[in-house]
């Protein structure tokens, strides 16, 4: 038996990789840094609506709502319909709502959180709510913080949109969600319920809106440890690219690995 080099074995797995029929591609760190596009992302783009291919952004930030993601796109020179997009406030939202329908929350989030709250029909409460809230923002401070410990400490439940640590920048790797939460949690000795990735509902919701089997899909991401392992455990191909926040160092660390690990998306248009 003739045992493939590691090029062609590469080689190979690209092409298994092209052959997929749907895609669920993370965006922070695969698609751009902040406000900046990554190479070969517009390639990439061309080639799923040229191959026909089903895709969703499925993202952990919680800022921003799917119609700002499109219109942000939109604004680097990519028209991607709003369809495509799903995030971790959505996810949120969607799961706090099977859990108690009507219910209020104190939000610790940007607008893209508390719309998505709101069109759920979750209220914003800052005396006795049933939720304490926390997703991504730039106006963290100390005094949400102890608003927050106060009403888990009364009773509220703790739930985060995704358990980020930190996600990349255009100034390099900064704080993210699990960072903001971490203070809350050592404070109250309470552990939030994490939503976004590598939680399998939102796994299963993406795979929902594909309308595609798991064993016909593949997980495009920058990290180990929300992304590949998302992918994973639902029983996708999976693809690092090491665009974001993952090395090719730092992935010794996990007992897991991709099925294939690539300098960008710009490699996978033929």
């Amino acid at each position: 038996m003739i045992k493939m080099t590691e090029q062609e074995q590469n080689l190979r797995l690209l092409e298994e990789l092209r052959g997929k029929q749907g895609y669920i591609c993370d965006m922070d760190g695969v698609i751009y840094h902040g406000n900046r596009l990554l190479p070969g992302v517009k390639d990439f783009i061309d080639w799923l609506y040229k191959n026909n291919k089903r895709f969703l952004f499925l993202t952990n930030s919680s800022e921003r709502s799917p119609k700002e993601l499109q219109q942000k796109l939109e604004r680097m020179g990519l028209e991607v319909d709003e369809s495509h997009f799903y995030t971790s406030s959505l996810a949120t939202a969607k799961f706090i709502h099977s859990q108690a329908p009507g219910c209020s929350a104190y939000v610790i989030g940007a607008p893209g959180l508390v719309n998505a709250l709101y069109d759920v029909g979750i209220t914003m409460n800052d005396v006795n709510p049933d939720y304490v809230v926390v997703g991504e923002i730039n106006s963290y401070n100390y005094n949400m913080i102890i608003k927050a410990c106060q009403l888990i400490n009364k009773g509220a439940r703790l739930v985060a949109t995704n358990s980020d640590m930190t996600g990349p920048s255009d100034f390099g790797i900064i704080p993210a969600c699990r960072a903001l939460v971490a203070p809350i949690e050592l404070a109250t000795g309470r552990q939030a319920y994490y939503v976004g990735k590598p939680n399998p509902l939102m796994m299963r919701t993406g795979l929902r809106l594909l309308d595609v089997h798991s064993e016909d899909a593949a997980m495009i991401g920058d990290r180990m440890d929300t992304d590949i392992v998302a992918g994973t455990e639902s029983g996708l191909m999976t693809c690092l690219v090491l665009s974001g926040v993952s090395t090719l160092e730092n992935i010794k660390e996990f007992s897991y690995r991709p099925s294939i690990i690539l300098e960008g998306v710009n490699q996978i248009p033929e």
